[in-house]
């Protein structure tokens, strides 16, 4: 890191705080730092002089961002995936010399339309908090739909920036995926017992079907 990173003890410094008071808004999503390769936590001199003056009238909506970053399964979250994505997402918006508004998070099916996270970003985009929102591959924001999400908050002055536009091929998130879908599908139809039972057997397929493909 050069000399426009600092610590997270020099960054609670300059803001006046305690470096529990920046671990929690780290938590919250307010002020998310960049990581080392030693997983130390690492802060942008100029989002800290941002937060330092948040009021000033000037301040450029355009150069404000929100971040969006979701893994499908707690498995992925505890492998540390979503942190990866964040710290990405992170760099990239440090590169831009954007100002991190809020990172939302999601461990959630991309087919899910009830996120917290999601709903929770277009809250922000609907009061206008920001004007650029990134996301490191479009199927992270859905796995469907992802145009008419582009379009709502294209509405409320929102532009989307996807970090790699080729959607990312992950066959286990598919396969979750996949199964979301039939649960879902299948508790309609025979109520929510029948549905986790058959999202029970479509995961019992796959894996024979995996093993299968490994033993061929």
């Amino acid at each position: 890191m050069d000399e426009q990173f600092v610590s997270i003890g020099k960054a609670a410094k300059m803001l006046g705080m305690s470096i529990e008071g920046l671990r929690k808004w780290e938590r919250e999503g307010r002020l998310i730092p960049v990581r080392t390769v030693t997983n130390h936590r690492r802060y942008r001199v100029a989002d800290l002089h941002a937060l330092m003056h948040q009021d000033a009238p000037d301040m450029d909506k355009d150069t404000r961002c929100l971040l969006y970053a979701r893994v499908s399964t707690k498995e992925q979250q505890e492998a540390g995936d979503l942190d990866r994505q964040l710290g990405r997402l992170t760099a990239f918006a440090a590169d831009q010399q954007w100002i991190v508004v809020a990172a939302l998070t999601d461990v959630a099916s991309g087919l899910n339309e009830e996120r917290r996270g999601l709903n929770r970003l277009l809250d922000l985009a609907r009061q206008h908090q920001a004007g650029i929102m990134a996301v490191e591959h479009k199927d992270r924001l859905a796995r469907l739909g992802f145009t008419y999400l582009e379009s709502h908050l294209h509405a409320f002055g929102v532009r989307v920036v996807v970090m790699e536009p080729t959607v990312k091929d992950d066959q286990q998130e598919l396969v979750e995926d996949l199964i979301a879908i039939t649960t879902s599908f299948s508790a309609r139809i025979y109520g929510n017992r029948g549905g986790k039972k058959m999202g029970f057997i479509v995961r019992q397929a796959m894996a024979t079907l995996a093993q299968e493909e490994v033993s061929e």
